[in-house]
């Protein structure tokens, strides 16, 4: 027989194609890429929508931002190296409306600006609060100010009534609706203020002791901007100048930015496990179709076929399969990726530029990986068929694949996954945790089915019972298979079901409808009293209150310290600044020990958060010196703690557990949750005039939305891999469909009724669902408490009904699935099945 391998796996392609063989593999295979590239298209636009506004978000190609006016030295090099520049400053204050206008308080975040801001992105005005936004390339004039709409609602003002900052009257002139530099750091929650930089003077508001930022916007040439990035670098890392840095595009919302991360992570897994998953069904799905495929492969090793042309037939085959089938999965996960952006809109900018050909190459590179690892090496044993199957059906059966073989595929298949993960930890929990939990379910299955033979007895057990114990214990490697299988599919979506909903749980517990919305910072001592008062006559009775206690950290075991001893940046500007420090003889609620002990009022202890101990390089026992005001407070580290530091409240990096410090200046804050009645917080700022008051309504509303956002794009991924997870159960279930149609046909030929049969069907499925379920469920807790623990950081806790209701969903599941795959097994005739497995 003369025919080139070539035509022989077209048209068993064809062939295979319209008979259905390859429909399994295909949906496998195509849910995985799918997944994996809805996830990939929607990262890589992300990317490149924040490469493309950095400079935009940052109002220039470079900022350098100092506590200082800007040095001449940084002008000078600005100019020198022909770029633009622009400088404005910012900081809090408190604007006021006239008296006769109700004489309304609000904490504002005042920026002056200078002519030709911004030098990149956009600024966009109103001429009232419902009127169209424009864009301008001007700035306010002298005498005036732009305000966002906030202002004008807070102090009940208009459009060219007088608002008052500090000794200034200025006219507002227009409304601020986007400012391209807005930030996002804590102060940033007040609405805006924006005046000219010649006005800043008149107010009186900047003072030798004002946190004042400066910042210099620069724009021009890339290679110039680097140069002068380069040199303000050397100069900052020279300590030429002190209280600077060059800042980049960075993300100053930690409430945000976990909800997020996490989101991203979650993501991640659940594309992860569709990809597990899919492996799993293209593998069952694979040795079923070479299954099916060895007679014709007989047939044409006695026409004098090659092995050689067999195998390189069939490899093609499935190497045009994998590529139609990746084919379908990147437009699948191409279309797939607009419902993030969708579900996402306002969080991310829906106007992302267009995706680079990496999500593409990976996600075809993934489909191929997935079906030449998995699915070919049972497919090449068709090659290896002798003739002599034609007349005996015995011989030429499948064998376990090669070790080598499957383990290379495993190796580069698990590499992707790896790399896609982006995350080292989840990528190795969640890989190596399938891997452990294969192997487990296989030895605990084996286990199970040599069991069960002991424990049914044929005398006393019901027929139908004893006879699908018979029916498991015959084939027990295909009953360790189906398992396993079933297993590994059921860990997934009981992983996944566990997961969503202690991480939706703990987002939840973070954002709690009745957190925080106002922080009160720069209450007296002597106000301490009268001001707690004023909040419980408001209805206020649970709300935070802490001292707040400026210090300098000077000295570490005895040793004095500089910016200079430490090489992180963070690290740096922690010992260059001031710290607020607090103490409390309680424990913060909030808090969580996680190393030593708090004990109340421990004379010469301090409690620091975890993270910045690691940052500074301290640990328990070590001594730490705070110059607070000229004194200076040695104390040893005695506990270190848990900050959650998205959770609305207050928090500090370090405290002393003591109800007293003396002879130390301190200011009062609290965060409480602000009646519903009108008018609370003007009354409040008029009772303590020299308060400053953050309403962070506006911002916990957001971050309500942004969850329920993220809640939904996590809901909507995870429909893949449910549909992956029923792409397992059904190729597990169905696997062994043309043993059963034959073992029941000879049952039936010698007087089995159908009733007995369905009965004996339906307890094999059943007892397999409910031992996979179990062993799921189990390793599920154990996998998920890693995930949780290490990749999410959050709580975890499993209830032991988890384990009851795991073994009832996978015997319900493998009931389902049994009964969709196998209805027509005991429907088709006796003589027909005894014919076709006789010839």
């Amino acid at each position: 027989m003369k025919i080139s391998f070539l035509q022989l796996g077209w048209r068993s392609l064809l062939r295979d194609l319209r008979s259905g063989e390859l429909r399994l593999l295909m949906v496998a295979v195509t849910l995985a890429v799918a997944s994996l590239t809805a996830v990939g298209f929607f990262a890589d636009r992300l990317k490149g929508g924040l490469q493309r506004d950095a400079r935009q978000l940052l109002g220039g190609d470079a900022v350098v931002a100092s506590d200082n006016p800007m040095p001449a030295a940084f002008l000078a090099q600005v100019r020198a190296l022909g770029l633009q520049q622009v400088q404005h400053l910012g900081f809090p204050t408190m604007a006021r409306a006239p008296q006769a206008q109700g004489g309304n308080i609000r904490l504002v975040a005042l920026k002056a600006v200078e002519a030709g801001y911004p030098l990149r992105g956009d600024l966009r005005v109103s001429a009232a609060p419902d009127a169209q936004a424009v864009l301008t390339r001007e700035v306010p004039m002298p005498g005036q100010a732009w305000v966002e709409a906030a202002v004008l609602e807070s102090l009940n003002l208009q459009v060219n009534d007088t608002l008052l900052l500090g000794d200034s009257a200025l006219r507002i002139g227009r409304v601020i609706v986007d400012e391209p530099d807005r930030g996002a750091g804590f102060m940033s929650f007040s609405p805006r203020v924006m005046i000219n930089l010649a006005d800043v003077a008149a107010t009186g508001l900047v003072q030798p002791a004002s946190r004042v930022r400066y910042r210099l916007a620069v724009a021009g040439d890339d290679q110039a901007v680097r140069a002068f990035v380069d040199w303000a670098e050397a100069q900052i890392l020279a300590r030429s100048v002190r209280g600077m840095r060059v800042e980049a595009l960075q993300g100053g919302r930690p409430e945000l930015n976990t909800t997020l991360d996490r989101a991203e992570k979650f993501l991640n897994l659940v594309a992860l496990l569709a990809a597990l998953l899919s492996a799993v069904a293209v593998a069952l799905a694979a040795r079923g179709f070479a299954a099916s495929h060895l007679d014709d492969c007989a047939m044409l090793r006695v026409l004098g076929l090659r092995q050689r042309t067999i195998a390189a037939a069939y490899s093609l085959e499935f190497v045009l399969t994998g590529l139609l089938a990746s084919v379908i999965g990147v437009v699948l996960g191409f279309a797939v990726h607009y419902g993030f952006v969708a579900l996402l809109a306002g969080l991310v900018n829906t106007h992302l530029p267009a995706p680079s050909i990496w999500p593409v190459l990976f996600g075809v590179g993934m489909g191929l990986t997935l079906l030449v690892a998995f699915g070919l090496p049972p497919v090449l044993q068709l090659a290896q068929v002798p003739p002599l199957r034609v007349i005996r059906r015995d011989v030429g059966g499948l064998k376990p694949a090669s070790a080598s073989v499957l383990g290379l595929g495993i190796i580069g298949f698990a590499a992707l996954l790896m790399a896609a993960s982006s995350d080292l930890k989840l990528g190795l929990i969640a890989v190596g945790g399938f891997a452990a939990a294969t192997v487990l379910f296989a030895l605990l299955s084996w286990g199970a089915v040599k069991l069960l033979r002991l424990v049914v007895n044929d005398a006393t057990a019901p027929t139908a019972l004893v006879l699908a114990t018979r029916q498991i214990s015959a084939r027990p490697v295909f009953a360790v298979v189906q398992v396993s299988s079933l297993a590994v599919g059921l860990l997934a979506l009981v992983l996944l079901v566990l997961l969503r909903t202690d991480l939706i749980s703990s987002w939840r517990q973070a954002s709690p409808v009745d957190m925080p919305n106002r922080f009160v910072i720069n209450v007296m001592p002597e106000q301490g009293q009268a001001f707690t008062q004023a909040l419980k006559d408001a209805g206020v009775t649970q709300f935070d209150w802490f001292p707040m206690i400026r210090g300098r950290l000077v000295a570490i075991n005895g040793r004095d310290i500089s910016p200079d001893d430490y090489s992180e940046e963070r690290a740096r500007r922690l010992v260059d600044r001031e710290f607020n420090l607090s103490h409390s003889a309680r424990q913060p609620t909030q808090n969580v020990l996680v190393a030593g002990r708090w004990q109340a009022n421990e004379a010469g202890a301090i409690s620091l958060e975890e993270g910045i101990a690691k940052t500074l390089g301290v640990s328990l026992g070590d001594r730490l010196t705070f110059d607070v005001g000229g004194l200076q407070l040695e104390s040893r580290i005695t506990s270190l703690r848990k900050v959650d530091w998205g959770s609305m409240r207050a928090n500090f990096f370090a405290m002393y557990p003591v109800d007293r410090l003396d002879h130390v200046p301190a200011t009062y804050m609290s965060a409480f949750r602000a009646p519903a009645r009108p008018g609370f917080d003007n009354a409040l700022v008029r009772q303590f005039p020299n308060i400053t008051s953050v309403d962070m309504t506006t911002t916990i509303g957001q971050i309500q939305r942004i969850l329920d956002q993220v809640i939904g794009a996590v809901e909507f991924l995870f429909a893949f891999t449910l549909a992956a997870g029923l792409v397992v159960l059904f190729a597990a279930v169905t696997a062994t469909r043309e043993e059963r149609s034959r073992e029941y046909a000879i049952m039936r030929a010698i007087g089995a009724r159908e009733r007995l049969l369905r009965q004996v069907q339906r307890i094999e499925l059943a007892g397999v669902g409910l031992l996979a379920g179990f062993l799921a469920s189990l390793v599920a807790s154990v996998v998920g408490w890693a995930l949780a623990r290490y990749v999410f950081e959050f709580a975890w806790s499993v209830s032991p009904w988890v384990l009851l209701l795991g073994a009832l969903a996978g015997a319900g599941l493998a009931l389902a699935a049994g009964w969709w795959g196998l209805r027509d097994v005991l429907r088709r005739p006796v003589v027909q099945t005894l014919r076709q497995a006789a010839s």
